[in-house]
């Protein structure tokens, strides 16, 4: 699945990914796909809850090498 629209927030901690994620979001139409790339363990749940609450999809959460990986699809 390709991403429109990839945001690296690795190295940034709480709330900086779910900031740099809002700022991409807002530039994407509904059913565009970001996907961001986070170091930060505490975006598991906070990035799951901010998706749900925005009405966005989630639709893959992956873990390499330390990095955190979310797709989703804006609703």
């Amino acid at each position: 699945m390709k991403a429109d629209v990839v945001v690296d927030a690795k190295g940034l901690s709480c709330p900086m990914p779910i900031v740099r994620a809002k700022k991409a979001m807002d530039g994407l139409q509904s059913g565009q796909i970001m996907e961001l790339e986070t170091t930060d363990k505490g975006a598991l749940n906070d990035f799951q809850a901010w998706a749900r609450q925005n009405n966005h999809e989630l639709l893959k959460v992956e873990e390499d090498n330390g990095v955190i990986r979310f797709l989703v699809k804006k609703g």
